[in-house]
């Protein structure tokens, strides 16, 4: 999600066509076109401006319903019903070519989902396959100390710095519990899908958020070429 304010301009964007199976966006105040995954103007007057980034969630409504019991949903135009993509588009995707070849060397097929993350100069990727199994995946990028977590709904992915008042936290799942819950081993303080303790010392406390984006892996590594992988027990060989 990007703001859509430019140097002081509210401008207002629509498809305009695909590049790189990533669909490109033109402003109708300067015709410049926008690449969707990096917010940069790729062509046109305002070639070399990047949008702003908003910082969101890809949740299912479910929780998203659950966190948000009074928030609003965006309808469909049902004007515009036959443009919408089908209920089964990305199954439907899976066959189709990507951009980028694969190599001997790639850790996952093109079109493996992972969870990506950019802290600054450092791009590391998550197979969502592997969160699935380690659920939270505890982890370093560069100096920062993170935490991966896939929602209870098996599907909804956020990420969290672990770190609180100045202290690291190694945080685990809780056994069973319902609805969701995280505990970290140096308090005992438990944590909420939103990154909030709600139980314990820390009660109150939020573990700051960090972007993450759900993307094919062909698509991650070609605007991030010098990605990082995640491979299982990354943080333990760290140590």
């Amino acid at each position: 999600m990007w703001k859509s304010t430019v140097n002081g301009q509210v401008l207002h964007f629509r498809l305009a066509g695909i590049n790189n199976q990533n669909f490109i966006m033109q402003d109708e105040e300067t015709g410049t076109w926008w690449q969707q995954i990096s917010g940069a103007a790729i062509l046109g007057p305002l070639k070399g401006e990047r949008l702003q980034l908003v910082p969101c969630d890809e949740l299912s409504f479910a929780i998203w319903k659950t966190e948000n019991p009074k928030g609003r949903v965006l309808l469909s135009a049902d004007r515009f019903s036959e443009k919408y993509a089908k209920p089964d588009w990305e199954i439907r995707m899976l066959d189709r070519p990507t951009v980028t070849p694969s190599s001997a060397t790639d850790p996952w097929k093109p079109r493996e989902l992972v969870i990506g993350l950019s802290l600054g100069s450092v791009a590391k990727a998550y197979p969502v396959q592997r969160l699935l199994l380690e659920n939270p995946i505890t982890d370093r990028v560069g100096s920062r100390p993170v935490l991966v977590v896939m929602g209870p709904d098996g599907r909804s992915v956020r990420c969290f710095e672990r770190a609180v008042e100045g202290r690291t936290l190694d945080l685990y799942r809780k056994p069973d519990a319902f609805p969701f819950v995280l505990v970290d081993a140096q308090t005992g303080s438990e944590w909420d899908f939103g990154g909030v303790a709600v139980k314990g010392p820390l009660m109150g406390q939020a573990l700051p958020r960090i972007q993450v984006l759900k993307d094919y892996w062909f698509d991650w590594k070609l605007y991030h070429p010098d990605t990082l992988i995640y491979r299982e027990g990354d943080l333990t060989k760290q140590k």
